[in-house]
Parts: structure tokens; C-alpha cells; sequence
């Protein structure tokens, strides 16, 4: 058994989050506490600015990695008995284009073992994406681990900025991921520019707002959704469905509706229907698409808490669980969860002396 920190910072730009567990790296999960850190306002602006990777990416880069050790810290002094043999550092995304062999996650990995003193293993998906895979979802195998004592199959359906399944059947090679569509990005980029929110809080613009049916038609046209899986997004990849001839509320019911009309488009790839999804990511906080989700899904549609997991660390954990699994040289990915030709690991170790 390793113990170790995960680290995430998701492409809703909320903040980072830090998850201790135990893990051997396979079956055996026994999971820590959790702490998130909000981005302050200004670096949530530039970090924003290098979206595309543009903009002074070395100088927010460093400051990230400095932020990332700050949440180190404070976990650690919250959580003053937790050991820590390795951190999983995702870093930040700020360019997806596997098409092109492409993915950047800003992150000083030699910065981040200087500064906590613990070895670090970050770059998690570039080996995946060099092979040819889309070097994304990749918490499936920690769902998978997660989800061993339940009844199947069933999805476990992340919404942070972008939506991604993994759907998990019987047999424990049963694994299908892919990303759905946009999870909250649109949306809560639609807000903060009407209104200067974060989001929309507890789904209120949404509630008050009508879906507009013609502009979730043509989304649902959109050539990603009928591609076969696996199978990745940018963060910005349906910039171009944003629906700027809408009033404010109905702009968010519609970007709402879309959130929830691509994972039910995304069933058809699916081996089996599932019994149920369990929602992780911020997204399960979010009534409305909760409820869109559960009327066009037709099966139960319950935030993971409900089956005792952590929706806010899960992800952090997940990168936890991944540095150990790179540390003893286990697959990060399969073919089947990213579209790589063959089981890859990777993972890139910094140490910290």
C-alpha cells in the first residue's frame, strides 16, 4: 500500500482540490480526507487568459504550481497525520487536440516536489496521447476499482467543464469511457458574462428560463456525437453552439438542456443500458441539469454520495490512485477508455531531492 495526495485542477477553473488515499494501486481503496482551495478571483482570470495556450503560459504555470503547493500545505495542516509518499499532479489543461497528438497541462513538477518535499508524478497523459489514444477520460480505472461492489452495469457520469462516462459492465475488463459533451463550461461561461457569476447557482436561471428546441436540435447534429468512442473534447469544442441570440435565462435552460441531451446521445454507444448513473463533478450540484438528466435518462440518476463516495475529491483521488498505479508501472489507460492501440502507462516521477 502507497499513500499518496492527488491534486486536480478541472477545466471549470473552480480551484484545486487535494484527496489523500491508501491504494496498492489496484482493488484495495481506502480513501482520506479531502480539502478544495478556490482560485482567488485574479488568478482565476489569468489562468483563464492561457486558455489555447496563449498569453504568458510560463509565468501562470509557476504561479499555479505555487498554489498547488500552498494546498499541500494547508491539507497537511488540517490533516497533520496523513503520510505522504507521492503526489499525483495533474496540473491544468489548457489545450486538448489529440487529433493532432496534442494535450497541455501547465504544472512544474521539479517546482512542486522542491516545494512540499514529497515525490511527484505528473505529465499523466502524454505517453496515451504520443501512442495515439486521446489521453482522456482518465479516471475510469479508478472508477472501475471504486465501483467493484456494485450492481452493473452502470455509468459513472462526471460533469465538471466537460462531461465524460464510464460506463462499467459485469466482467472487470468491462470498461467503455468517452466524453459526452460540454458539462458545466458553456454554461457557466454563459453566466459570468451576462451576470459576473460563477454559475448558476442552484440551476435558478435555468428553472426561470424555456429551452429553445431548435438550437439543442442542431447541437445534437453536431458529426462528435454519432463518432464512435472512445473519444475526447477540448474544453471549448462547442464554442460555436452557444446560444448568443437568447435572452439570458432561456440561454441557460438551453445550455442546460444541452448538457443533459448529449449524455443521453451518448448511450448508443453503450455495450448495455446501464441500471443507473451515479453523477460526480460539479455538475451534481446543479438541480436543473439533475433533473434533466434524470428525465431524459429514464433509469435513476443519483449524485455518488449516495453510494459513499466523495464527489468533490473524486477526481483528486483518482489522480492519486493513477501516480501509484505509474509508480509500479500498471496502465493509466486502456483501449478501451482512451482509444490507445494497446494498455499504456506513464506518468513522469520528479523526486523530491
Amino acid at each position: 500500500m502507497i499513500s499518496a495526495l492527488g491534486l486536480m485542477s478541472g477545466t471549470s477553473l473552480d480551484g484545486i482540490d487535494v484527496a489523500a488515499i491508501d491504494s496498492d494501486g489496484e482493488a484495495t481503496v481506502v480513501t482520506g480526507p479531502a480539502l478544495t482551495i478556490p482560485y482567488p478571483d485574479d488568478f482565476r482570470e489569468r489562468l483563464r487568459g492561457v486558455l489555447g495556450g496563449i498569453g504568458p503560459v510560463a509565468e501562470v504555470e509557476a504561479e499555479l504550481t505555487r498554489l498547488h503547493a500552498a494546498a499541500v500545505a494547508a491539507f497537511r495542516a488540517r490533516h497533520p497525520r496523513i503520510s505522504c509518499e507521492l503526489i499525483g499532479f495533474h496540473g491544468h489543461t489548457i489545450l486538448h487536440q489529440p487529433e493532432h497528438r496534442r494535450t497541455w497541462q501547465i504544472g512544474d513538477g521539479a517546482l512542486l516536489a522542491r516545494l512540499t518535499g514529497c515525490d511527484v508524478i505528473g505529465d499523466f497523459r502524454g505517453a496515451d496521447v504520443a501512442a495515439g489514444g486521446e489521453g482522456a477520460p482518465l479516471a475510469p480505472l479508478y472508477h472501475a476499482a471504486l465501483a467493484a461492489p456494485l450492481e452493473k452495469p452502470l455509468v459513472v457520469l462526471n460533469l465538471g467543464g466537460v462531461g465524460n462516462v464510464t460506463w462499467i459492465g459485469e466482467k472487470a475488463a468491462d470498461i467503455l469511457a468517452f466524453d459526452t459533451g460540454p458539462g458545466n463550461a458553456m454554461l457557466d461561461d454563459w453566466v459570468r458574462r451576462h451576470t459576473g457569476q460563477p454559475a448558476d447557482l442552484d440551476g435558478a436561471l435555468a428553472r426561470s428560463g424555456r429551452v429553445s428546441t431548435s438550437h439543442v436540435a442542431r447541437f445534437l447534429a453536431a458529426p462528435y456525437f454519432a463518432r464512435r468512442p472512445p473519444k475526447s473534447l477540448d474544453r471549448d469544442a462547442f464554442a460555436a453552439f452557444v446560444p448568443h441570440d437568447l435572452q439570458l435565462a432561456d440561454g441557460a435552460a438551453t445550455l442546460t438542456e444541452m448538457t443533459a441531451a448529449a449524455v443521453a446521445a451518448g448511450r448508443a454507444h453503450f455495450p448495455s443500458p446501464a441500471r443507473e448513473f451515479l453523477v460526480t463533478g460539479g455538475g451534481r450540484h446543479n438541480p436543473a441539469i439533475m433533473a434533466a438528466l434524470a428525465r431524459l435518462l429514464g433509469v435513476p440518476v443519483r449524485p455518488v454520495e449516495a453510494v459513499g463516495w466523495n464527489g468533490d475529491a473524486l477526481e483528486a483521488q483518482a489522480f492519486a490512485y493513477l501516480a501509484i498505479r505509474s509508480a509500479r508501472g500498471l496502465p493509466l489507460s486502456l483501449p478501451t477508455t482512451t482509444g490507445a492501440p494497446s494498455s499504456i502507462t506513464g506518468g513522469r516521477l520528479f523526486k523530491a531531492r
